[in-house]
Order: C-alpha cells, then sequence, then structure tokens
C-alpha cells in the first residue's frame, strides 16, 4: 500500500508519517530528503526535477508499503496515480506560523542571529509559508493543493490538525485496515 501524506509546512505531515511507520510495516519516506541536497546547515540547495523523481521512485518500488510526506504538487502527473490513499492535514495559519517560527529557531539557533544568509533564507521561507492560505499565492497554497487533491486517482482523507495526534493516527490506521479489507 502507498500512502501520501501531505499539507503546508509546519501541518504535522513528517511527525504523522513518522508515527504510522514507528506503528505499522510502512517504510516512510520524506519528500524533503529528496527535495534538498544534504547540506550544513540543510535546505539550502535544491536536487534537480529528474534526479529526485527517480531516487523517490526507486525507493518508493523498494518496499510494499510506503509512506511518503510531504507536498508532491510539482513532481509530475505520475505522482497523480501512485498512491493508494491520500491524507491532507489542515491547520490554522497562525498556529502553524507558530510552529515553523520554533523549528526554524530549533534548527538553526545561534546561526539565526550570526549567519546572514541563514537569516535571509529563514525569513523568505517563513514568509513563503505564511502565504499559504493566500488564493492569488502562485507558491504551493491552499488553493494549489485543493486543486491537486482532485486530481489524484485515489481515496483522499482529510485531517484536521488541531486533532490529537494519536487520533489522527488511529484514524489513519483504521483507514489502512479498511483498504486492506476491501482488497
Amino acid at each position: 500500500m502507498k500512502i501520501l501524506i501531505f499539507g503546508a509546512s509546519g501541518s504535522g505531515t513528517t511527525t504523522l508519517a513518522n508515527e504510522i511507520e514507528t506503528k505499522t510495516d510502512f517504510k516512510h519516506l520524506d519528500v524533503d530528503d529528496y527535495y534538498w541536497k544534504k547540506t550544513n546547515p540543510p535546505y539550502q540547495e535544491k536536487i534537480p526535477l529528474t534526479e529526485r523523481n527517480e531516487n523517490l521512485k526507486a525507493d518508493f518500488k523498494k518496499y510494499e508499503n510506503v509512506v511518503v510526506s510531504g507536498s508532491m504538487v510539482s513532481w509530475g502527473k505520475d505522482w497523480e496515480t501512485a498512491f493508494d490513499l491520500a491524507i491532507f492535514i489542515r491547520l490554522e495559519n497562525t498556529e502553524r506560523m507558530i510552529r515553523l517560527k520554533k523549528r526554524e529557531t530549533q534548527r538553526y539557533g545561534e546561526k539565526l542571529l550570526t549567519d546572514k544568509k541563514i537569516l535571509k533564507n529563514s525569513n523568505e521561507f517563513l514568509e513563503w509559508a505564511n502565504q499559504y492560505e493566500n488564493p492569488n499565492f502562485k507558491g504551493r497554497s491552499l488553493k494549489i493543493h485543493n486543486n491537486w487533491i482532485e486530481m489524484l486517482d485515489c481515496k483522499v482523507l482529510r485531517l484536521n490538525v488541531a486533532t490529537e495526534l494519536s487520533k489522527k493516527v488511529e484514524i489513519v490506521l483504521n483507514e489502512i485496515k479498511t483498504c486492506y479489507n476491501n482488497v
């Protein structure tokens, strides 16, 4: 079974996917690991689309049960039919931005104060992420995700992030069981 968990940055897609991996035989693949080159500090250099798709597809095919976390709307049409279940997580923007600012501080720490490039990149990322609910924004947005959901050739489960993590995990595990029982 192949599952995709996606939503805005900071909505908890990676956290939920990690929990699913912990409680099942699913292998978690985070698209950030395929999108970004391994750099120190992280998230500084993108991997070209063709290469990232080749790498992700190789790992995707390697495992019978996979849970992928992250937005893939710009990765190509192949991904629209690759999943058996998609889970879209939505979190209120103010709470999401609080999470992202905290994550940036944890990720970069003192470098946010001492490294101008890291500070600039962090500020640009936060500005970009804060545009998610803007219907006119051309980057990753709620509008783009909703349009992409219509393109997906699988069941889409919508989760409100205000739901406790354990409850979200329970919902997803029940959905996995339902999918297996219907095969």
